[in-house]
């Protein structure tokens, strides 16, 4: 859906013939308006509703490679595959504006660790007044086997305390986009909390890698094409990623 928005004070926006781009000054958040404004053939131009991409995690090298981070992770291929630079601190969030084909995004990662992501979050929809049915967040997903991923266009936190804060700063709503990448269980009688906060084996790191380039792919889609046909076979695919016909 196309939308346009607008801003009470003065802001930025510029027209471009094919890929626009939108660069904030680092440490220095301007109040600017986020859209992408094309030309059409009538010489009218088309303004795209703006999305705001969270990876949910801890930061710090010590939770670098843990299951919890996932999110984390995906922002980061997002933004070496799409060219958007994360080098500006915002709301307590690390963030970084750029576009996926014709379409602007914000692509964040919260630093208030992951119990505080809606501190991030909300802000960040807010200043940037992005609609909640553009708002994907990602995270991590015990219900899911390591490497699967399902992306839905709401739902509740899962028991996800990261998800859970989300959903307190956004004013309790929770009709906003999930990108769930699936970690396992913990095994036997194993805390957690202690499973959430170990790194991937061998086997699962692979299987994490091949589902993040993967998540790239389905990022791309739903971005430019929402929750179409085309996410309902991603969705089925990733369902039976694992069972051998």
């Amino acid at each position: 859906m196309l939308y346009a928005i607008s801003a009470p004070t003065p802001c930025t926006s510029i027209s471009y013939p094919r890929k626009p781009c939108f660069k904030l000054r680092q440490f220095a958040p301007q109040r600017l308006r986020v859209c992408a404004s094309l030309p059409e053939p009538n010489g009218a131009k088309v303004e795209y509703t703006p999305w705001l991409i969270v990876g949910l995690g801890n930061p710090g090298n010590r939770y670098q490679g843990t299951r919890h981070n996932v999110g984390f992770e995906m922002i980061d291929h997002i933004s070496r595959a799409e060219g958007i630079p994360l080098n500006t601190i915002q709301s307590k969030a690390l963030i970084g504006i750029g576009c996926i084909g014709e379409v602007p995004v914000l692509l964040a990662k919260p630093q208030a660790y992951m119990n505080y992501s809606g501190e991030s979050v909300g802000p960040l929809a807010a200043y940037y007044r992005v609609p909640l049915r553009h708002i994907l967040v990602i995270y991590d997903e015990m219900s899911l086997p390591n490497g699967v991923l399902r992306l839905q266009p709401k739902g509740g936190h899962g028991y996800n305390n990261g998800v859970k804060s989300v959903i307190e700063h956004l004013d309790g709503r929770r009709e906003f986009p999930r990108f769930c990448i699936g970690v396992g269980n913990p095994p036997g009688t194993m805390d957690m909390k202690a499973f959430l906060l170990q790194k991937f084996s061998a086997v699962e790191r692979k299987q994490i890698d091949v589902a993040l380039e993967q998540g790239v792919e389905a990022v791309r889609a739903l971005v430019t094409g929402g929750f179409n046909s085309r996410i309902t076979r991603f969705n089925l695919g990733q369902k039976y990623k694992y069972h051998k016909v």
